[in-house]
């Protein structure tokens, strides 16, 4: 009997045991691909949606970074995973480096950065943010830094020996096999059956080339690696990079495909300016019928308008990437909030809530987009699509909007009206709307709890004290972050006039109170309520994923003052000058002075007046402002005493007897007859918009401070080795802003009449070359003239420009995006609202002549 009762435990134990077995490692296909080529979630049948960001805290660069920060990785994780909340990310991706958690043959290494992986999954997935997980990255761990020794395959072999050599073939397999099988210990969950996997990518990436059953081969070997798991999660593989093997990856057994959308290129080196709204009216691409053929889905896994400091243009992208199908998409890369202040990890992107506040909030409003536009929906073309559904995008005030019956979002001051008050449950913003007006720099987000009952959250104050898009370091400060008090007003029915604010986040004890809606604030939690609404909550009561009193930023990093003022060039005589200083403190400023003189010893000295947080402006009358210089200094003194003057940013006063660094700001003052200088080689061939050239190089002519930038082409036009199955386009495309000369000489553009090229051909034969005006819409006006190779002037009258194609510029990537901006702009020429000048060589030459070598020795542009 007893034996028999012992032989029940166990088989009851056993069972037990197998169904929690089953339970933690049961397959679950919650997503699958439908005969139409769209993702779906297996028990609803709903289409899957998704967006989010990449992040890489785990890894290389991040994860050492932290270490010599003395960073504790996982809380930071969870810092950032709320911000990921705040900002609504229900979508996370990232390429592992496979390198630093395998060896050589492809087995996995249970190593530290494998940990962190798993932790951060788990913490993504008590947020309900699902992944795209990409298993193999091919990078070494370096970037930005050199590589590490790190014991991958991908480290021995690279990513060429990768696709091809059979030993590494082999390790791609046996690690795929082993990570997908991986029981990520916080879950108890393999990641095959993780539930929050919407799909795995194979790798990222990958640059095939050759014969393309071989390519087939080899993917449909990673693809049964995957599958021999048991699996059923959608596989997908990037085809945006050999196009031409489109019909070869589905062959191989995907699902679908991923692409990325670098609409401003990467790497320019400093911040772009201008509409970038042209470069992202549609993501075209050209062999979707092929993908539909297939029946394969499409992701975006990344995506950024790199090197651009604004806010507007992301929710364009969504839209775009939604008209064309996409229904998932994550942002590349949110920079961890411990490293944001130098932004090393990819100098060419940018993007921190607390950091870079008005482009996250961007994101936020774009996860909107990809939740609300139904895909392949139409919104026509640029310029008619800046309103679309709920969604509003303002390039000339740098403003994306979202105003639904419940949610109204935004990225800088509105004058728009929430659709309906009443139902209003969420907003988010910076700056200033109808409903919260905000002195300070930082996001806020105000969310109902309530009747009469509102949580409101204020991040500190961020300012970028130099180019984050420069060249960076862990010694360079880009962006520093200021607690500061700033005044705001809340205007909503629901709170009424003189509603009560309590702060709630941990050790925060900040009492502030309201007069006719208006209170001081400082960055926290607080909760906002009606005068005699019940106190129905507690601090720690649940908040979506996270509890009311809940909130992280970074404290003030301002340790000195941090000074930048971008001095004038020329200015046109008899005409006011303003001048405008950023000054971010650990000091209070008493006050901040002008001092200047022109040609004619005519001194001045002006008070600088705080125009809004940091913000600084004098105004120098126009009796000084006669033909000559203008001469200035800046000097700063705080309350205790202490003096700086700029621009040499030494410890004084300009007019001390011993001080020495008197070297002035020194502006242009020209008559309004004066030629308006656009390019001069010598101080802005750096600047120009292009694809670069080994040929390309800056050489001084025989005249003082003079240089010529030759540009040598050997070809117009040569095979895109991504995209073998391109139809040529024999053109040479390049773009200058110049809408700094036209601010500071604005009033005497009117009375211009002709462009003015100077410079020569190249090797010993003509160039055509179109010169164009670009307006901020994007259409462009211009002319071609015929180049010599005698150093000359060339002339062309503005009255002769002709509507001509826009270049997209800088280059998209991938490259089989539109070369032109195909627009529905019916505008005329107006030098008023000229921003830059883009340059083409390809537009009439004969066939003959697309086909030869061409060359440019480009000196000066300007306006006469």
């Amino acid at each position: 009997m007893m034996k028999t009762i012992k032989l029940r435990l166990f088989f009851l134990t056993f069972i037990i045991s197998s169904i929690i077995y089953s339970q933690k490692n049961q397959t679950t296909d919650n997503v699958f691909v439908d005969k139409k080529g769209v993702m779906r979630w297996q028990k609803t049948n709903d289409e899957v949606k998704g967006f989010g960001v990449n992040y890489s805290v785990p890894f290389a660069h991040a994860y050492r970074s932290a270490k010599r920060l003395n960073i504790d990785v996982k809380k930071a994780i969870d810092n950032d995973v709320y911000h990921f909340t705040r900002l609504g990310f229900d979508l996370y991706r990232l390429h592992v480096w496979d390198t630093e958690i395998s060896d050589t043959l492809g087995n996995l290494i249970n190593n530290q950065h494998l940990e962190t992986f798993d932790y951060l999954l788990k913490k993504l997935k008590d947020n309900n943010i699902n992944y795209v997980i990409t298993p193999i990255a091919f990078w070494g761990n370096g970037w930005p830094e050199p590589d590490s020794n790190s014991p991958g395959f991908s480290n021995k072999y690279g990513k060429g020996k990768s696709l091809t050599n059979p030993d590494a073939i082999k390790a791609q397999q046996n690690y795929l096999y082993q990570f997908l099988n991986h029981i990520n210990p916080y879950t108890e969950v393999a990641y095959k059956n993780e539930p929050n996997v919407i799909a795995f990518e194979v790798s990222n990436e990958p640059h095939h080339s050759g014969d393309a059953k071989k390519v087939t081969e080899f993917v449909e070997s990673m693809v049964n690696s995957m599958r021999k798991t048991g699996t059923k999660k959608p596989i997908f593989y990037n085809i945006s990079h050999g196009v031409h093997f489109v019909d070869a990856y589905f062959e191989a057994g995907i699902n679908g495909g991923t692409f990325q959308w670098y609409p401003t290129g990467l790497g320019y080196g400093q911040e772009l300016s201008g509409n970038m709204l042209p470069n992202v009216n549609d993501y075209n691409i050209p062999f979707n019928e092929q993908i539909k053929k297939h029946k394969g889905a499409k992701l975006v896994y990344e995506f950024d308008a790199a090197d651009i400091g604004k806010s507007y243009i992301y929710p364009a992208m969504a839209r775009s990437f939604r008209t064309a199908g996409i229904q998932i998409g994550t942002h590349f890369a949110y920079d961890p909030t411990y490293m944001a202040y130098a932004n090393t990890e990819y100098n060419t992107h940018y993007m921190n809530l607390v950091y870079t506040p008005q482009k996250a909030l961007s994101l936020k409003i774009s996860g909107e987009v990809f939740r609300e536009v139904p895909m392949y929906k139409q919104f026509g073309k640029y310029p008619l699509n800046k309103t679309f559904d709920n969604f509003t995008i303002d390039y000339e005030n740098d403003l994306a909007l979202y105003n639904s019956n419940e949610k109204f979002y935004y990225t800088n001051s509105t004058n728009s009206i929430p659709k309906n008050q009443a139902s209003l449950k969420e907003i988010a913003g910076s700056k200033n709307s109808s409903v919260i007006k905000y002195d300070g720099c930082g996001a806020y987000f105000l969310d109902k709890i309530d009747a009469g009952i509102w949580r409101l959250e204020v991040l500190p104050d961020a300012v970028w004290v130099d180019d984050p898009f420069g060249r960076n370091s862990p010694k360079k400060t880009v962006a520093v972050i200021k607690w500061d008090e700033h005044n705001m007003t809340i205007n909503l029915n629901d709170l009424g006039e003189n509603f009560k604010i309590e702060a709630i986040n941990d050790g925060e004890n900040y009492k502030t109170s309201t007069n006719n809606k208006t209170f001081i604030i400082k960055p926290g939690t607080y909760i906002v309520g009606k005068n005699g609404a019940a106190k129905n909550w507690k601090k720690t009561d649940a908040f979506k994923t996270h509890k009311l009193n809940d909130f992280f930023a970074p404290k003030t990093t301002v340790d000195k003052t941090w000074y930048t003022h971008n001095a004038k060039v020329e200015v046109s005589e008899n005409l006011e000058i303003e001048l405008s200083a950023q000054i971010v403190s650990n000091k209070k400023i008493k006050e901040v002075t002008v001092f200047g003189y022109n040609s004619y010893n005519q001194y001045f000295n002006v008070k600088m007046e705080l125009k809004n947080p940091y913000n600084y402006v004098a105004k120098i009358s126009s009796e000084y402002v006669k033909q000559g210089f203008i001469n200035y200094n800046i000097v700063l003194k705080t309350v205790d005493e202490e003096q700086i003057t700029y621009p040499s940013g030494k410890e004084g006063n300009l007019y001390d007897w011993d001080f020495y660094a008197r070297e002035p700001y020194k502006i242009a003052v020209v008559a309004n007859t004066n030629p308006i200088y656009l390019f001069d080689a010598i101080t802005d061939a750096d600047f120009l918009v292009k694809q670069w050239k080994r040929t390309f190089k800056l050489v001084p002519t025989d005249k003082k401070n003079e240089a010529e930038y030759q540009m040598s082409l050997d070809q117009l036009f040569s095979p895109d080795n991504e995209n073998l199955n391109a139809i040529p386009i024999y053109d040479y495309s390049f773009k200058h802003f110049v809408s700094k000369q036209f601010n500071e000489r604005k009033i005497d553009l009117k009375d211009k009449k002709e462009l003015v090229f100077y410079g020569r051909s190249l090797q010993n034969k003509p160039v055509k070359l179109q010169i164009a005006l670009v307006l901020k819409d994007g259409s462009s006006f211009g002319k071609v003239i015929e180049i010599n190779s005698k150093m000359d002037t060339y002339k062309i009258s503005l009255s002769d420009l002709n509507p001509v194609k826009t270049v997209t510029l800088p280059r998209p990537y991938p490259s089989f995006l539109p070369y032109f901006f195909e627009h529905e702009n019916n505008s005329t020429f107006n030098i008023m609202k000229v921003e830059s000048v883009q340059f083409s060589i390809g537009p009439e030459l004969t066939k003959k002549e697309q086909l030869g070598e061409h060359g440019l020795g480009f000196v000066k542009l300007w306006l006469e």
